[in-house]
């Protein structure tokens, strides 16, 4: 069950580097909740993506399950405390699966996360499949920056499933998706949240340039972000797992700068997480979008 954390901490009265100091202390409480409950997190995502996603979510603390087929999707979503979609090589069973247990996520009030991988006019069938997913409110739309421009209405050059805009460029045209979901996440090279509960921008840095060079490793941010949604508020746990990925990417680089062994190290580091080493590393910034 998603817990509902006072967010009016938050407040323009208090000074940027305090409001940061609650949300540290948000996350750092999100990561506990975490280890604690090891929520179960249904996972429709992608071929390519299965296997890295579950092993980031065991790694985190979690229990991820891969129940993608349509005969199982709406008795298993009912048990699940989140629920993660993610299009990125979508089947005709995999979609259906994916329409039955968004409805039964949102009939259910269970957090789920939309990534919709590759939305734009060349791929038609899969965004045409994430349009009508919308309309079962995600608690979460995580995507490149790309993607999100795209979803948010704008004409964007894509290379493939990859994202050829800036995420700095791109969270100022995010707003809008809020009338669908809770919360808008766009990762780059710094990642930003937005949400309908605060009247700031969050911007997450850190990470390394090698996490886009691993496969799947946007695909299980979405899991995670899922993850933390079933153990916390819907900003937080963007934020939560955001911060999660950024410091064990940062972490590994340390320790290696080739593709293989670093996705070995940043492995490791999501595993390793503790709280004390959010508070040291964690790099949070908050931007106003109001007076």
């Amino acid at each position: 069950m998603t817990q509902l954390l006072d967010l009016s901490l938050l407040n323009t009265k208090q000074s940027i580097q305090d409001q940061t100091d609650v949300l540290m202390a948000y996350v750092a409480e999100a990561w506990t909740a975490l280890q604690t409950q090891q929520p179960l997190v249904q996972c429709i995502t992608n071929s390519v993506a299965a296997n890295y996603a579950a092993n980031v979510l065991l790694a985190a603390g979690a229990s991820p399950a891969m129940i993608d087929n349509p005969f199982e999707a709406e008795s298993f979503t009912h048990i699940s405390a989140a629920l993660s979609i993610n299009l990125g090589t979508p089947t005709s069973e995999q979609m259906q699966a994916m329409q039955i247990s968004a409805q039964t996520a949102q009939q259910q009030n269970i957090p789920w996360v939309l990534d919709p991988v590759g939305y734009g006019p060349f791929l038609k069938w899969r965004s045409e499949m994430v349009d009508q997913l919308l309309a079962f409110q995600p608690t979460v739309i995580r995507g490149n920056a790309s993607e999100i421009s795209t979803l948010a209405g704008n004409q964007i050059e894509t290379k493939g499933v990859d994202s050829t805009a800036s995420s700095a460029d791109v969270y100022h045209q995010a707003k809008t998706l809020l009338a669908q979901a809770e919360v808008i996440a766009i990762s780059g090279e710094s990642d930003y949240i937005l949400s309908k509960q605060l009247d700031a921008v969050i911007q997450v840095n850190g990470g390394s340039h090698l996490q886009p060079k691993v496969t799947a490793t946007g695909c299980a941010l979405g899991a995670l972000i899922a993850a933390y949604s079933a153990v916390t508020n819907p900003v937080i746990a963007a934020l939560s797992a955001h911060v999660h990925f950024a410091i064990a990417g940062q972490l590994a680089y340390t320790q290696s700068q080739s593709t293989g062994s670093f996705n070995v190290a940043f492995l490791d580091h999501i595993h390793q997480m503790k709280a004390e080493t959010i508070y040291e590393y964690a790099d949070i910034q908050l931007i106003r979008t109001s007076a």
